[in-house]
């Protein structure tokens, strides 16, 4: 009777561990609430599900030890999404012991999770304790299997990729002003790249990427180019197996998530300030109260951008676009300007309607803008990220022409059904949510590489 109590409470703790906890009244789930799943910064979610909800009627404590019995610094920043749920997100910077996650009410003190694990739990920073891709992914609770990148190496299922890497380095070494892509090699867990091109700076992002996916997990000896610009390179006649952080429609590349969202998921509680977390804590209006008007603001990086600025100038009673940074069009600065003062982007979302036009390539704003609780006018493209193959139009995003015909009609048409366009919102929110959460961007680079090599290479 001892032995099988202990297997039901052991049993129960892993239920908890991973899954969270649902009572009555409150809900806990994320990949925070197992600290030895390592992540640049740890967080998790709360959901109370009683109407009446107030934030700081919750104490929340993380806390640990270091080795010699100080208090382990620990950072913890909590986020409220004004939905009865919050984030509590936090990050360690050394090694801790006894460490504890708590979460009560302080009226009642019920406690809601009270975690405590004996450690050692390692920071991001710490090359300390690694597992497998898999292992990983079933941990995080990631997909283990994403149509786009089925389909992105499926373009490539009758080409042996090491043999081309050698026509590859060849082409890109003789046109290194008009390209800039890096090799990497990964080999026994070391990373080794070389670089083609003018314009290398870019790198930094993907070596960052590694360098944190190498302290986490066991990678697999892989060989790839990754594309350090924005638009996509890999033609259908060539058929260069290159990763990129942008598609289209008339290329080839191998999709990966943005540098953007890569690096807000690699710094967030860290030297960025916006990332998919922190736009979820700093809505300030309500969908009653935000301004019925659609809006935009940006660089004069399309001329897209131009004419909806031009048809903002004639229809500011529902639509307000303004250029921030004449940079591509100086010449036009007098017809379009002045340049507004940029705004938060936090700002935003005090208006109902936000728009999602296309710059250089796609807008990599999207997955912010989409994670908000505004409703998303976006412009058909030929450009895509990683995920636009998971959404639908009319179900997570109002489709705009590309020449933006439509726009007008459509905005009047959303103002005068407030339900059917607060239902698209919080569609589109959910799947972000989902889908495009920190701990999501880093296992699709995961398992893009573990499905290319297992697929892809002899």
């Amino acid at each position: 009777m001892c032995t099988f109590s202990s297997i039901s409470l052991i049993f129960l703790l892993a239920i908890f561990k991973f899954d969270g906890l649902h009572s009555a009244d409150t809900t806990i789930w994320g990949p925070g609430l197992d600290p030895l799943i390592v992540l640049p910064a740890r967080y998790f979610y709360v959901q109370y599900d009683q109407e009446k909800f107030n934030i700081a009627d919750f104490n929340v404590l993380i806390s640990g030890k270091t080795k010699n019995g100080n208090n382990c610094r620990v950072w913890t920043n909590i986020l409220d999404r004004k939905d009865a749920s919050f984030i509590v997100r936090y990050k360690l910077y050394e090694i801790c012991y006894e460490f504890r996650i708590l979460v009560e009410n302080k009226k009642t003190l019920k406690k809601y999770w009270n975690y405590f694990d004996q450690g050692p739990i390692y920071p991001d920073e710490c090359d300390c304790s690694k597992v497998s891709i898999d292992t990983w992914l079933s941990n995080t609770k990631c997909r283990t299997n994403i149509e786009q990148i089925n389909n992105d190496l499926n373009q490539f299922k009758n080409v042996n990729f090491q043999t081309v890497f050698g026509k590859m380095a060849k082409f890109y070494s003789q046109h290194p002003h008009s390209t800039s892509v890096c090799h990497y090699v990964v080999k026994n867990n070391l990373i080794f790249r070389k670089c083609y091109g003018e314009y290398t700076g870019f790198k930094m992002f993907m070596d960052n990427l590694l360098l944190s996916l190498n302290r986490k997990v066991f990678l697999p000896d892989l060989e790839f180019f990754v594309n350090l610009g924005d638009w996509p390179l890999s033609s259908p006649k060539e058929l260069f197996p290159l990763f990129s952080w942008c598609g289209s429609n008339y290329s080839v590349d191998i999709v990966m998530p943005t540098y953007d969202i890569t690096e807000s998921a690699l710094e967030n509680m860290g030297r960025v300030t916006l990332d998919m977390l922190s736009v979820q804590g700093n809505i300030e209006k309500p969908w009653s109260q935000k301004i019925e008007k659609g809006f935009w603001m940006g660089r004069d990086s399309s001329k897209h951008r131009l004419n909806l600025v031009e048809l903002s100038k004639k229809n500011s009673d529902i639509l307000n676009a303004s250029i921030t940074n004449f940079f591509f069009y100086k010449e036009l600065k007098e017809k379009y300007g002045p340049g507004k003062k940029p705004i938060s982007f936090f700002k935003f979302f005090d208006y109902k309607y936000l728009l999602n036009i296309d710059g250089t390539v796609a807008a990599y704003r999207f997955p912010y803008l989409l994670v908000g609780d505004s409703l998303i006018f976006k412009q058909e493209s030929e450009y895509y990220e990683h995920f636009y193959s998971e959404l639908i139009p009319w179900v997570h995003y109002v489709p705009v022409k590309r020449h933006l015909d439509d726009l007008l009609d459509l905005i009047d048409i959303m103002m005068s059904d407030d339900k059917t366009a607060r239902k698209i919102s919080l569609n589109g929110q959910k799947y972000a949510r989902e889908h495009l959460a920190p701990h999501n961007i880093l296992g699709y680079y995961l398992l893009l590489f573990q499905v290319s090599l297992k697929g892809y290479y002899p």
